[in-house]
């Protein structure tokens, strides 16, 4: 008897096309080792996080500026990526979002920032401090938890 699933699959990364060119290879093992990521797919998941982002500004930049669905989408991408952190609140327009690079992304996440704050003595012993849990987030609407990714993109509140 097949048994349905309650989850939903949906794609996070995609493989390069080319999987031994070089110059990608030597950027990739630069950021693994720079952000203190586990595996190439960590590095892919942001990539392709970073393209559809990139995509729907290319999309919305099309557009006439007083369309209705550039002023809301583009308002509401422009939002989502100030509250991670990404952009700045002085660079909110669409342009600003072409200028993106991975690194803005990688920033954000939990490990770099318990790395940059101090309280790791290196990007590796951060890992292991979220792993371990001693580390815990708070936050105005769940209190305070144990996250259970060291990937996750903190927010800015």
């Amino acid at each position: 008897m097949p048994v349905a699933r309650s989850w939903v699959c949906r794609k996070t990364y995609v493989t390069p096309r080319r999987p031994f060119k070089k110059s990608r290879l030597d950027q990739e093992l630069k950021l693994i080792g720079e952000y203190g990521l586990r595996n190439k797919r960590e590095v892919w998941r942001v990539k392709f996080t970073l393209a559809k982002i990139l995509k729907a500004a290319r999309d919305l930049l099309t557009l006439d500026e007083k369309d209705p669905r550039r002023l809301f989408e583009g308002n509401a991408l422009l939002r989502r990526l100030v509250r991670i952190g990404v952009l700045d609140e002085g660079k909110m327009k669409l342009d600003y979002i072409l200028g993106l690079k991975i690194e803005d992304f990688l920033e954000r996440r939990l490990q770099t920032q318990v790395f940059k704050l101090g309280l790791a003595k290196s990007i590796h012993h951060a890992r292991v401090l979220i792993r371990q849990r001693h580390i815990r987030l708070s936050s105005p609407w769940r209190g305070r938890r144990q996250p259970k990714v060291r990937s996750i993109v903190l927010w800015t509140y």
